[in-house]
């Protein structure tokens, strides 16, 4: 099963834990997935042109360095990923409660509106109503962090409670279903476990560096497609058994492979694989 790869995921996949990227290991990379030179340098340029990295040298001799900031953006976040494969483990329980936010932002404040709606939505957030959001999860801290940089915080309003009801319906489990595209979810996760099984099996086979920085780059790119919609619901209020936490364990089992196979990995694959030893 093929997996679509950005080609600038590819530059920011192979950076190493000083910040390099060795342009030929990246041509051979992308080769291997496809991608032409000419599309490689590019990518490169427009990088370089977004201030997230120098380069030093020329072709394939030379070498990426991605700017401190850039780094620092670029980083996973491993608290998020640590979260998500602990509640796949059964290892975190829902308390019952759900936690709403409401806000009204002044029209003149329209960008900063804008940026907290997606925040809370990029967080899980489901919509009630306008302006007022649920979650299962305690989310005030970073809500309420995101609306103070983006200077909106006295028009926020925090509530928690245990008794939800949305058109008559307070099952908790129908609520999800009700709240949350959760078949699409679902199906970013199938997709998800299909690819991790074919990369699995090559990953038993044998494989060249080349080979095995391609699946990880494959993964990450598949991985972050099925992940980032994802409102990583407690399993209580999810189908069982849940497709996701299927194949993020099958990733979970990639991970380590390759972390046993590819010496001198790249920084997000190791910073992934110790994210997630809490399943093994």
């Amino acid at each position: 099963m093929d997996v679509e790869v950005p080609t600038r995921t590819v530059v920011e996949a192979l950076v190493q834990e000083d910040g390099s990227v060795d342009a030929a290991e990246l041509y051979e990379v992308a080769d291997a997935l496809g991608m032409s030179d000419q599309q490689v340098r590019l990518c490169v340029k427009r990088l370089v042109a977004e201030g997230k990295f120098t380069v030093e040298g020329r072709g394939r001799r030379a070498v990426l360095r991605m700017t401190p900031q850039a780094l620092r953006a670029a980083e996973p976040d491993v608290e998020f990923v640590r979260f998500m494969y602990r509640q796949d483990a059964g290892e975190v329980d829902w308390d019952g409660r759900w936690h709403l936010v409401a806000f009204a932002v002044p029209e003149a404040q329209r960008p900063a509106r804008a940026a907290l709606r997606a925040a809370i939505v990029g967080w899980g957030g489901a919509p009630l109503h306008g302006g007022l959001y649920v979650s299962p999860h305690e989310w005030e801290d970073l809500v309420g962090g995101e609306a103070e940089r983006l200077g909106v915080a006295p028009s926020l309003t925090f509530l928690t409670s245990s008794d939800l009801r949305v058109g008559g319906e307070a099952s908790p489990a129908a609520l999800a279903a009700r709240l949350w595209p959760l078949d699409a979810v679902a199906e970013r996760h199938e997709r998800l476990a299909e690819v991790a099984r074919v990369r699995l099996r090559r990953l038993t086979e044998g494989a060249s560096r080349t080979d095995l920085l391609r699946i990880a780059v494959e993964l990450a790119a598949e991985f972050t497609r099925a992940v980032e919609p994802d409102p990583l619901l407690p399993p209580v209020l999810l189908p069982r058994p849940w497709v996701g936490a299927q194949a993020r364990l099958l990733v979970a089992r990639c991970w380590a492979a390759l972390a046993d196979r590819a010496a001198g990995l790249p920084v997000l694959f190791r910073t992934y694989d110790d994210a997630v030893r809490v399943v093994r």
